[in-house]
């Protein structure tokens, strides 16, 4: 018989309440800094692209003094109605490391390239608490990646909802950077099982880059185009015995497929024609952090050259 993972929290098949809750919030640890990271990095920016403060997290109970985290999105200085729009969020889950500092160097290093020919709104960071603890859910235990739906119940989803609302339908991609670590498996899983009351199933972490294409609006061509540039800075993700990631049938290599909308994935937001989440690998003994922000760059570049492209047609 395979063995029974037990998390160190709560009672094996009972949800989580208030008291469970409060023991893993008790367990998280800040081990960087938000403000040094992200806020100083886009604050540099700001002679070069506007910054758009969007809201604030805020989060206090009585064990904790209360804590803000301003929220920042960076916009294209020469923004123009008629030219395509592309969104680029990061830090969706906070401990994706390169999905922040991604999205921060592509608007350095590479987003002026698109000036005058795309509109761009980069959000680095979706959630500074999680950023701050290496962690996956917000303060509440509440994942903000299944999150993004009317009447959400995480402030950072909630937030990214509303900046993104006026321009719903107006966008013509939406890339989200994201990673898939071996926590996942070790920590983020059982938590999940956890908090839930369910009984923890093992999985697998798969090796290498992948992407998430949406269900209900299937892009093979945009898809491939991440997947080529990609492919030029680190490895594609091949599929397990069963043709599988992460347990969803492999639909192209390196590509999976999830019912975006339904499930609350910020990818699904924008009313963008072309959406995806990135997957990198940071774990992987053929991938270094910094081929991981890199492939996080190539990634937004090849999203926002597919819209060019596909705008032109």
């Amino acid at each position: 018989m395979q063995p029974t993972h037990t998390y160190p929290i709560g009672t094996p098949g009972q949800p989580w309440g208030a008291a469970e809750r409060d023991q893993w919030r008790a367990r998280q640890v800040r081990q960087r800094s938000y403000a040094d990271d992200v806020l100083t990095a886009i604050e540099a920016l700001r002679g070069r692209f506007d910054v758009e403060m969007y809201g604030d997290v805020i989060y206090a109970d009585a064990q904790h003094p209360a804590e803000r985290f301003p929220l920042r999105a960076l916009r294209s200085r020469d923004w123009q109605s008629g030219l395509p729009t592309v969104l680029v969020t990061g830090g969706v889950h906070g401990y994706e490391t390169s999905g922040v500092h991604g999205a921060l160097r592509f608007v350095d290093a590479q987003a002026e390239r698109f000036a005058g020919r795309a509109n761009l709104l980069v959000v680095p960071c979706v959630s500074p608490w999680a950023y701050e603890r290496v962690q996956r859910w917000n303060f509440d235990a509440i994942d903000p990646n299944r999150s993004f739906r009317d009447g959400s119940p995480a402030q950072e989803s909630a937030a990214l909802m509303r900046l993104v609302a006026p321009l719903h339908g107006q966008f013509a991609a939406h890339i989200d950077l994201h990673e898939t670590t071996n926590t996942d498996e070790t920590e983020y899983r059982p938590a999940v099982a956890a908090r839930d009351g369910k009984v923890f199933e093992p999985g697998s972490i798969p090796d290498g880059f992948y992407l998430v294409d949406d269900t209900d609006n299937p892009q093979p061509a945009f898809q491939q185009a991440i997947i080529d540039a990609v492919s030029r800075v680190t490895h594609i993700a091949p599929a397990d015995e069963k043709n599988e990631i992460i347990g969803s049938p492999v639909v192209a290599p390196g590509v999976i497929r999830y019912a975006m909308k339904q499930m609350g994935l910020c990818a699904g937001i924008s009313g963008a024609r072309y959406t995806t989440t990135t997957e990198v690998y940071p774990d992987s003994p053929r991938a270094t952090p910094e081929q991981c922000i890199e492939a996080q760059v190539a990634a937004a570049c090849a999203a926002v050259e597919f819209g060019l492209a596909d705008a032109q047609r």
